[in-house]
């Protein structure tokens, strides 16, 4: 009635209940931090932000990455090589901005007939290619974005026929749905790493092992997520398509591929960028690309090589971000 105070009651939104499942889910938290030694982490970073900001003398985090930071500038461009240890080489037809370089080192040699310690000087040549380290980079970043892109192709043909048969509403009976999910779980739960470890032994160091290593993890989540989006897919194009006696393949490429397309690109996309940085890793155990250079200039601690390995990465993954941000702002 007007001029009465409504008598209404608004429950709280937490109950005891949530409180002590946060209280657990605290205590979980603070069991493991201490096994995966949290304390620590954040005990040394404190220490090195203190450093940088002068409270604090000393820090090893600090110490650790400046040194490894003087190691890789500048980063190397060029590479020498000593013309002995080329055979082939064609003095008159040098690659191109190339020259030869004469090194003398005065050496102390013991002359064995008189017992004495004799001064000689020893020149040594090597071929200098001021941007020949900058080639050699440039060559294994490309074979590593064509092992992502191959990996990528791969997976999505591999995905979609399991994503066909792993949607509720398009599977043909629950036995297919269950193989297919089944498998998608299996190629997603097998990190490409290991995968790559295997399929080294079985096809031999080189991209075969890296594009199939890629191909394989990718096409578990493509798969899971192109079968979601199809049951998610709005029914009432489909139901028009059933009315007039269409049948699922029908139905599947003209109601519901369209919709769900822009979101398919979106994923492959993002598969594709992932499959860029990854076939760096996998290069680490030999599956071609720019890892196996990596890990041979880290191994040598080479890092000014390293340096411009790094660079090189960052500027690919870059781009294709602006490229996979254009296409997506296009299509979604």
């Amino acid at each position: 009635m007007p001029g009465t105070q409504a008598d209404w009651k608004l429950d709280q939104p937490y109950s005891a209940r949530h409180l002590l499942i946060v209280l657990a889910l605290l205590a979980a938290l603070l069991y493991t931090g201490q096994r995966t030694e949290m304390d620590r982490m954040v005990a040394m970073t404190g220490q090195a932000v203190g450093n940088l900001l002068g409270l604090s003398p000393d820090s090893q985090v600090v110490r650790g990455l400046s040194r490894v930071a003087e190691s890789m500038w500048p980063p190397a461009l060029g590479e020498r090589e000593e013309v002995a240890r080329l055979p082939g080489l064609d003095r008159r037809r040098l690659p191109m901005l190339s020259h030869i370089e004469i090194q003398e080192n005065r050496e102390q040699h013991l002359d064995p007939q008189s017992l004495k310690w004799e001064t000689r000087l020893e020149r040594t040549e090597y071929l200098v290619r001021p941007m020949g380290y900058l080639w050699t980079v440039l060559v294994k970043m490309v074979e590593t974005v064509e092992i992502a892109i191959w990996g990528t192709l791969l997976s999505v043909l591999l995905s979609m026929p399991l994503a066909c048969l792993a949607a509720r509403n398009y599977t043909p009976n629950r036995f297919t749905y269950t193989l297919a999910r089944g498998s998608i779980s299996l190629l997603r739960s097998a990190p490409e790493l290991i995968v790559a470890l295997f399929l080294v032994l079985a096809y031999g160091f080189g991209p075969i092992a890296g594009v199939l290593a890629l191909s394989l993890h990718a096409a578990g989540f493509l798969g899971k997520f192109y079968a979601e989006d199809i049951e998610h897919a709005d029914r009432k194009p489909q139901e028009a398509l059933e009315a007039i006696g269409a049948g699922k393949l029908k139905t599947l490429w003209y109601a519901v591929m369209p919709q769900v397309l822009p979101q398919y690109t979106a994923y492959t996309l993002y598969i594709l960028d992932r499959n860029v940085r990854m076939a760096t890793v996998i290069g680490l155990v030999g599956a071609g690309g720019i890892g196996q250079e990596l890990k041979g200039r880290f191994d040598m601690f080479q890092y000014g090589h390293v340096a411009t390995i790094l660079i090189a990465i960052f500027i690919v993954v870059f781009l294709l971000d602006q490229f996979s941000a254009r296409v997506r702002a296009k299509l979604i």
